[in-house]
């Protein structure tokens, strides 16, 4: 865990170790491993809205220009690609979910079959991972940042 949390609440802290360790195992590829630490992720109040501006960040650093349909397509495509040979049960719809999510584009009520918290756990480091890949830099920046920007914001509101 970075020094750079050692400021924030035991409830942050937690979500960056859980985060920090799902992404990890699903770098490393480690099923079991993969399934405690998300079991973890899904138990940590609020990681999806760390996790969802950490993609958003992510999203930023990779198309730096901005995103179109195809970006997206590309970006689900690849995700879901690299996760399907040791992950089978990837849902396609659960990663699109999560890149909309992030890019505040999502509704859940015109979603006939939203997904569960459970699901978007399971999913989001396998997003995040592949996320990292591309621009080669280490989750911390991008969760630091990311509790930056939820603070900024929930002080602002």
């Amino acid at each position: 865990m970075s020094v750079t949390w050692r400021h924030l609440p035991a409830s942050a802290r937690e979500i960056a170790c859980a985060a920090t360790e799902a992404v990890e195992t699903a770098k490393s590829q480690d099923t079991e491993a993969y399934e405690v630490a998300v079991g973890r992720l899904a138990m940590a109040e609020r990681s999806g809205l760390v996790l969802g501006a950490v993609v958003r960040q992510l999203l930023e650093a990779t198309h730096p220009d901005g995103l179109d349909g195809d970006d997206v397509r590309q970006v689900l495509q690849r995700c879901v690609r690299a996760a399907a040979p040791w992950r089978p049960d990837v849902d396609p719809h659960v990663v699109l979910v999560l890149l909309a999510g992030a890019l505040g584009v999502y509704d859940p009520g015109e979603d006939d079959s939203p997904p569960g918290p459970a699901a978007l756990a399971r999913h989001a480091p396998l997003l995040v991972a592949d996320l990292l890949a591309v621009t080669g830099r280490p989750l911390d920046g991008y969760l630091s940042a990311a509790f930056t920007e939820i603070e900024r914001t929930e002080r602002h509101d």
